[in-house]
């Protein structure tokens, strides 16, 4: 039996999600150490970097062209960064962060000492829109990558799901410690999972309707959003705690997801 291809990408979009939801429950319930997370965080970063490169932006530039690559790389930056800098301001600035500082950040909201809040406020809402404004992009692009080859990209699978885990288990863990209750931090990233098959999903359907260019454009707009996701929260989690070694793990990840493209 063979499903169509718009439910093979809700399909995949939402085990690549899922990887959110094992990674915030072993995050919250297992006590990683913070210097194998950061190792994570590393290795995932690599691993996005690498498929940011070697399949979203090539395939964006064959089917569109340098100038709506270029146009949406930008654009897609640019709106990460600004939705990023508002969060910030409510509270969500360090949702990746595995240590003491969503407990800070916290209690820095509930004291009315960021610029957005005040006396009483809290910021679960800025993490949660924070957690979907992470996840979104990402899988969009499995949803856009069966677009361009016909069928579900492997790489793009393994890649995002390696990359998930590391992020659920970071923000899970500086979720406890910040006082979130397991309920609240499980239905979060149970939700951004479903959420992320329906963005898979909506990638494939919605814009198999559209031009080459907007298709390229569009692809490009998800890996400038990730790309600058990756620089503002993860690599700086990373580093926070491995220093010196999260160069050579980030170029582990990469060199994981360049071998998996090739062997595609």
């Amino acid at each position: 039996m063979t499903f169509p291809m718009w439910a093979q990408a809700g399909f995949w979009g939402l085990v690549s999600g899922s990887a959110l939801l094992l990674g915030a429950a072993a995050g919250y319930f297992l006590r990683v150490p913070q210097r194998l997370i950061a190792a994570i965080m590393a290795f995932g970063s690599g691993v996005l970097i690498a498929t940011l490169s070697l399949e979203l932006m090539e395939e964006a530039y064959h089917k569109g062209g340098f100038t709506a690559t270029a146009l949406g790389f930008l654009g897609g930056a640019a709106a990460f960064t600004l939705a990023n800098w508002l969060l910030a301001r409510h509270g969500a600035k360090h949702r990746k962060r595995s240590g003491e500082h969503q407990q800070q950040e916290r209690a820095a909201v509930q004291q009315g000492q960021t610029r957005a809040s005040e006396s009483g406020d809290d910021n679960g809402l800025a993490l949660a829109i924070g957690a979907l404004l992470d996840g979104i992009p990402e899988s969009i692009v499995i949803g856009l990558s069966m677009l361009a080859g016909g069928g579900v990209s492997v790489v793009a699978v393994v890649a995002i799901f390696l990359s998930n885990l590391p992020e659920g288990l970071s923000s899970a863990s500086g979720m406890r410690k910040a006082g979130r209750p397991a309920r609240y931090v499980l239905l979060l990233w149970a939700g951004i999972a479903l959420i992320s098959g329906v963005a898979s999903l909506a990638g494939y359907t919605i814009f198999s309707q559209f031009s080459d260019e907007v298709v390229a454009a569009t692809m490009a707009v998800s890996a400038g959003a990730v790309l600058a996701m990756i620089a503002d929260t993860m690599i700086p989690e990373a580093f926070d705690v491995a220093h010196n070694f999260t160069g050579f793990i980030t170029v582990l990840g990469f060199l994981v997801s360049f071998f998996l493209s090739k062997m595609e």
